[in-house]
């Protein structure tokens, strides 16, 4: 039976656990670059034991970002950082991951930390002001929540098939910087969330109307990307599952989604919520796990591996949902930004029975081996069974 520490293999990959730092928009870049500061960053958390890790959604075109200080991967003078990230996250043992996407009609934002409006939520500036653009969409529609109110351009077909060739050129620039796992966002609201969604998408041509035209956007990117990155190395989506309400997307419309998107290659789903709409019904944010049960029956339903995160930073929420087979991968947002060991902690917590065998080699000598009060290492006490800590060392 695996847990949340056995090995993981998917194609040519094999993470050392079920771990995945997931993606999170940092608002620290330059002209789209990654520099020492995601080294350091991304760095901590692959030392500290994660299995898979990711940066940020990558922007594919300058317009695909969230805010100007978003990193991207459109220009081939943005690789250099990336090597820089991957090589890192692969000294310390764990594998490097990118998610490719745009931002579609939530893009030309201020970072979210800096500046609000009156109402307190996220502002989004005018196409003219000098951090701004116009967003783009499957519809003319603006999102409306969060003071995304701002006209959007409804992309012509011509428009959409230079973004598939987008994101084929950023699969492209990843494969050379030295990632091993790509993953293509559609939730969350961009662009790929909002061409599945009806609340957003609109359009009567081949792109618009039925399930399976809604989702043409998202088969097209795929198999542009699937045509350019190897074969060995998975290629994953982050789907956007349900919108929770009415008139979006519904749950069996993404069971059907990634059925399809399996038959082009799709190799494993990483479940989310659409938010294409801030008027969700009930939403059960709050709750401990929520995904996990539609994630598990996106599994058992299209036989394909899962992995999905919201509220599973409870160590042994995590490794039950491993146990029971509900999930492949637990990917882990806010609890890794809150401590860059989790994984370590997450195992002294889970009695495994060597927790310091997650950080790199030299590092665990010393925590395996100290002298002193147990307490005193900055850990809390072990629930389990480690290694003697007796040590004649200095």
């Amino acid at each position: 039976m695996p847990d949340l520490f056995s090995p993981f293999t998917l194609k040519g990959v094999t993470l050392r656990n079920r771990t995945v730092m997931s993606p999170m928009t940092m608002y620290n870049s330059v002209d789209g670059k990654l520099d020492d500061y995601h080294v350091s960053y991304l760095g901590a958390r692959a030392s500290g034991g994660f299995g898979l890790i990711f940066g940020e959604q990558m922007a594919i075109t300058p317009d695909g970002r969230t805010t100007t200080s978003c990193a991207g991967i459109w220009d081939d003078n943005q690789i250099e950082g990336h090597a820089r990230v991957c090589a890192i996250v692969e000294r310390m043992g764990s594998v490097p991951a990118i998610q490719l996407g745009h931002t579609g009609r939530k893009g030309s934002e201020v970072p979210p930390h800096k500046e609000t409006n009156e109402e307190g939520t996220w502002k989004q500036l005018p196409p003219d002001h000098p951090n701004g653009w116009t967003c783009v969409a499957p519809s003319a529609i603006p999102y409306g929540g969060g003071g995304h109110i701002h006209p959007v351009h409804e992309l012509t077909v011509a428009e959409i098939k230079a973004i598939h060739q987008a994101y084929a050129d950023a699969a492209v620039r990843a494969r050379e910087a030295g990632y091993k796992w790509l993953e293509m966002h559609y939730a969350h609201g961009y662009l790929g969330a909002s061409f599945f969604s009806p609340l957003a998408n609109q359009r009567t041509d081949d792109y618009g109307g039925s399930v399976e035209k809604r989702l043409r956007f998202h088969t097209e990117a795929l198999d542009a990307v699937r045509a350019v990155w190897p074969e060995e190395y998975p290629l994953t989506i982050r789907l956007g599952s349900d919108d929770l309400n009415p008139a979006g997307i519904q749950f069996e419309d993404s069971i059907y989604a990634v059925a399809k998107l399996k038959e082009h290659g799709l190799d494993l789903a990483d479940l989310s919520i659409g938010f294409n709409t801030d008027e969700m019904v009930d939403p059960p944010l709050a709750e401990m796990g929520f995904m996990l049960e539609r994630a598990a029956r996106v599994r058992r339903e299209v036989d394909i591996p899962v992995a999905t995160s919201w509220n599973l930073g409870v160590p042994q929420n995590a490794d039950q949902a491993i146990r029971d087979e509900l999930i492949d991968l637990v990917f882990l947002g806010r609890p890794a930004l809150a401590n860059p060991h989790w994984p370590v902690w997450a195992a002294r917590e889970l009695a495994h029975p060597d927790p310091f065998g997650l950080v790199p080699d030299d590092w665990a000598w010393w925590l395996r081996n100290f002298r002193g009060h147990e307490a005193s290492i900055g850990w809390p006490a072990n629930r389990g069974t480690e290694p003697s800590t007796s040590s004649s060392s200095p």
